[in-house]
């Protein structure tokens, strides 16, 4: 993690920030003091006076995604209601030269959609409307405030469901996962969203409404719209998603089992996985977050349990019964001290109540908390949770550790009490990003980079592949207008030479960079 504003060694550059990582401008894309204020009686006439948010108190509620460490108040939020109205406040902010931001249910976790200070803020929430559901093609047509599980929901008198499934389904917005390619507990077996949108209509940051793929997921050429799905909203705003939906499973078994440590749960991920089994999701909890999620939904997980391993298989009957007695016999050979399953949908849920509201659970033991978003190949596991063990006895930090084991993406939760524990609690959380590199893994999974991790870009990239990154969102905003400040450490200015940063110097008018 980006430390939360402290500025590490090889951080690659830094932004305005106050006290606690509390932004305090918002780099990039800059606009004169009081040239946002100057759109308003244009916003106004486009949106409505109501959907305008002036009000200093009021545009205090966008200030920050839900990594709240991190906060910039927006200079003005719009709420459009359709994809033509985006496109007009979109042209409007480009032409007077003023940055803006999209957001979505403001549930992310990297600061991804943290407001520019000088500029507008663009809420898609307005936007929830399912445009067409196509059982037959097996997809949907929905817009981008639209939440996560309510596509499921609509789809399932067809038999059919949206495969990814962030932990916070039941508020995030289509959008928002278009924009970060959000995964969920599901996504070892039935992938991330950018496996299931295979059509986006999108504003380019001039106001153009324009589409990316045709709805089918093989139209040949550049995959736009795979490049555009977790660009952050740096290459422009999601007006329109075509999903693919997905067969309901004829059966649906979860599994839990306890175990007296990770690392034995640990094996027993390795044993599954080593089987050519492929489960729908496996997940894991240690001993400090079954703590947050008894104390928040009684979730009535084992009493006195280390680890707990969730493991859900779906699929037909027949293979699922089979894989279930497999499974069951790996996690008792593993060192299982208990292990439970269910078929029935609400015995399902409980299982799962625990592990969906760990994020929140953890406001139960600890009243500050730092989200975290490595991933390491699976058999790194024990190595890393290791040394995020090791981290913990050293500065006396606890950390709750939720992640989901099939596919190595860590969530530790690094718990602080004020702000005199802060600087520690960043410590440990940029040592586990450290260890994740180290191991060949990665700064993110899901959750994005955001501002909050833009400085280890340069960690785990070298110069020519943020060169590359960079001309490829030049060429899509060449104004540097779109959601600025995020992602990269030193952003590119658009006509600069591919290679060194030449901070302010541009080449000479007329000079071409392809």
């Amino acid at each position: 993690m980006a430390a939360h504003g402290l500025d590490r060694e090889g951080s690659g550059g830094s932004s305005p920030r106050g006290p606690h990582g509390i932004d305090r401008g918002g780099s990039g894309g800059s606009s004169p003091p009081g040239q946002a204020e100057s759109l308003v009686p244009r916003l106004r006439s486009i949106c409505g006076p109501d959907n305008v948010v002036t009000d200093p108190m009021e545009l205090r509620t966008y200030e920050c995604d839900g990594l709240t460490s991190h906060r910039s108040v927006p200079a003005l939020v719009v709420l459009p209601a359709t994809a033509a109205e985006t496109a007009d406040i979109v042209k409007a902010c480009a032409g007077a030269g003023v940055p803006f931001v999209a957001r979505g249910s403001g549930t992310g976790l990297s600061g991804g959609a943290l407001p520019h200070r000088d500029g507008v803020l663009i809420v898609m929430s307005r936007m929830r409307n399912i445009l067409e559901i196509d059982p037959t093609s097996r997809r949907a047509v929905v817009e981008p405030g639209v939440t996560n599980l309510a596509v499921s929901k609509a789809v399932e008198p067809y038999g059919l469901f949206y495969a990814p499934d962030p932990s916070s389904q039941v508020v995030c917005s289509v959008g928002g996962n278009v924009a970060e390619n959000s995964g969920g507990a599901h996504c070892l077996k039935h992938g991330f969203t950018v496996h299931h949108v295979t059509g986006l209509e999108i504003v380019t940051p001039t106001g153009e409404l324009t589409w990316l793929g045709d709805g089918t997921g093989i139209a040949g050429g550049y995959d736009l719209t795979g490049a555009f799905t977790g660009s952050e909203g740096t290459l422009g705003i999601v007006t329109k998603i075509v999903v693919k939906l997905t067969v309901s499973p004829q059966a649906v078994h979860t599994l839990l089992a306890a175990y007296r440590t990770t690392a034995e749960g640990g094996q027993a991920v390795s044993d599954i996985i080593g089987a050519g089994i492929l489960p729908a999701a496996i997940e894991m909890m240690d001993a400090l977050a079954i703590e947050a999620a008894e104390a928040a939904v009684q979730c009535s997980y084992p009493e006195g349990a280390g680890a707990v391993l969730i493991v859900e298989l779906d699929g037909p009957a027949a293979e699922v019964e089979t894989e279930l007695a497999t499974v069951r016999d790996i996690c008792a050979r593993a060192g299982a001290t208990e292990i439970r399953a269910a078929d029935d949908p609400a015995q399902r849920a409980k299982i799962w109540a625990g592990r969906k509201s760990a994020f929140a659970a953890v406001g139960r033991i600890s009243p500050r908390f730092i989200v975290q978003d490595g991933v390491v190949p699976r058999t790194s596991l024990p190595a890393v949770l290791a040394r995020i063990a090791e981290l913990s006895e050293e500065t006396g930090i606890r950390v709750a550790n939720v992640f989901h084991a099939g596919d190595g993406n860590l969530h530790p939760l690094v718990l602080y009490n004020g702000d005199e524990d802060m600087a520690a609690a960043e410590e440990v959380s940029g040592a586990i990003l450290d260890a994740c590199l180290e191991q060949g893994g990665s700064i993110t999974g899901e959750h994005g980079v955001g501002v909050d991790k833009s400085r280890y870009m340069p960690k785990m990239f070298d110069a020519d592949d943020l060169d590359t990154m960079q001309l490829v969102r030049c060429a899509f905003d060449p104004a540097s207008l779109c959601n600025p400040g995020k992602v990269f450490p030193t952003p590119r200015l658009c006509g600069e030479v591919p290679g060194h940063h030449q901070g302010q110097r541009k080449l000479p008018a007329g000079t071409e960079i392809f």
